[in-house]
């Protein structure tokens, strides 16, 4: 008995939903059989091996090899070094405005020396305090003439390095977790609202420190502590260059955190169309164009994924601003955090055209000038609130 069109194309579309199946199941198996070829071929790299010449005396054989403690203390030693030289660096940055500029060092949750920075105007009632994360591999220092536009409307400024940035303790461009900077985020507004009583404060995140506040501000407790939240290029929905990276980088960064994936960007990825800013950027010794190390890498694409999950969740107050041509980081996952956000007050700009670093684009005191207008009309709105309550 024939079969009819129809039920030749149920069959059809039956079997091949089966090899689909099918081929996907085997690409899962392939990755995860790549995956633990590659950590056990890491892990034998990895072990000490002990060479003997066979012309080597029986005294030479005696001598014993480095101590796995001796040589933690000498890279203990390294980093404490490198540390020293960059929190000398930072404090040598020259912080532009006219009003009163200091650091200083803030211990984080873990007992870190973290590195800070303020700029408050000299005069005039200090209307809001806008705190400042950092994006990966860059330090605070570099938001100076930021800080200078933000004191002319009574706004102050402070800015903290992240752990292994800037002036902060740590390997340079080494993140253990970004829950540490989530937490040290946290820790540092607490401090900033204790020295400044009844002024609103909001978080401002850049690339991956967006990710960072936005982490931070999805705790109640902290929201309750912030006026709102600006994110500029926010890293949400981060994804690896490939399924495997995705699948073996939670492995790696257990086995051998601080290894280094070659051929970063050491010239730089365009940031910005500003060819001064570029330069300044990637000159700059305090902002780190390494090789990304594993352990870092996997935890960008850990909490990007965590957010990205949880858009719907998202209430406090925020303005989120993205280029349309940024290369690093997705204007789409932006749009679609302020689409699916459930937050009253929130806006959205996206600039035609604009990379990475808007803050450091031809165009920064427009960027800058947003900010502000929508800082002011949320102030206007809390204190219309409060007024309200009274």
């Amino acid at each position: 008995m024939a079969s009819t069109p129809a039920e030749m194309d149920q069959l059809t579309s039956g079997a091949s939903n089966r090899i689909i199946f099918i081929l996907r199941t085997l690409r899962k198996c392939l990755v995860f059989v790549l995956s633990l070829v590659l950590s056990l071929l890491l892990i034998l790299r990895l072990r000490p091996r002990r060479r003997v010449s066979p012309l080597s005396s029986p005294e030479e054989e005696a001598v014993p090899a480095p101590s796995r403690r001796w040589r933690r203390k000498m890279a203990w030693k390294l980093e404490e070094e490198d540390t020293a030289r960059r929190r000398s660096l930072a404090e040598g940055v020259e912080m532009a405005g006219d009003g009163e500029i200091s650091y200083s060092l803030f211990y984080g949750r873990r007992g870190n020396a973290l590195f800070s920075r303020s700029w408050l105007p000299i005069s005039g009632e200090l209307r809001g305090i806008l705190i400042i994360i950092h994006g990966l591999n860059e330090h605070s220092g570099r938001y100076s003439q930021f800080a200078k536009q933000l004191n002319s409307s009574n706004l102050g400024v402070y800015a903290m390095d992240w752990i292994g940035h800037g002036g902060s303790d740590g390997l340079h461009g080494y993140v253990p977790s970004l829950d540490y900077v989530v937490s040290d985020t946290e820790a540092f507004l607490e401090k900033i609202r204790s020295e400044n009583p009844g002024v609103p404060c909001f978080l401002f995140g850049h690339s991956t420190g967006g990710a960072v506040v936005l982490k931070a501000a999805s705790s109640p407790s902290i929201e309750d502590m912030l006026a709102g939240i600006v994110l500029t290029s926010p890293a949400l929905r981060v994804k690896p260059a490939h399924p495997i990276v995705g699948a073996i980088a939670p492995i790696f960064s257990l086995v051998a955190p601080r290894f280094q994936f070659k051929g970063a960007n050491k010239r730089g990825i365009p940031v910005s169309r500003d060819p001064e800013a570029l330069l300044a950027k990637y000159s700059d010794p305090l902002v780190y164009t390494g090789p990304i190390r594993v352990r870092t890498g996997h935890e960008i694409l850990r909490i990007t994924a965590y957010l990205t999950r949880n858009f719907k969740s998202v209430t406090v107050p925020f303005f989120v601003l993205h280029g349309t041509e940024d290369k690093v980081t997705d204007p789409l996952a932006s749009q679609d955090l302020y689409n699916q956000a459930p937050s009253v007050f929130k806006d959205i700009k996206l600039y035609d055209g604009f990379l990475h670093d808007l803050l450091f684009e031809p165009e920064r005191e427009e960027v800058g000038r947003d900010i502000i207008d929508w800082m002011m009309k949320r102030l206007d709105d809390v204190n219309g609130s409060a007024a309200g309550i009274w």
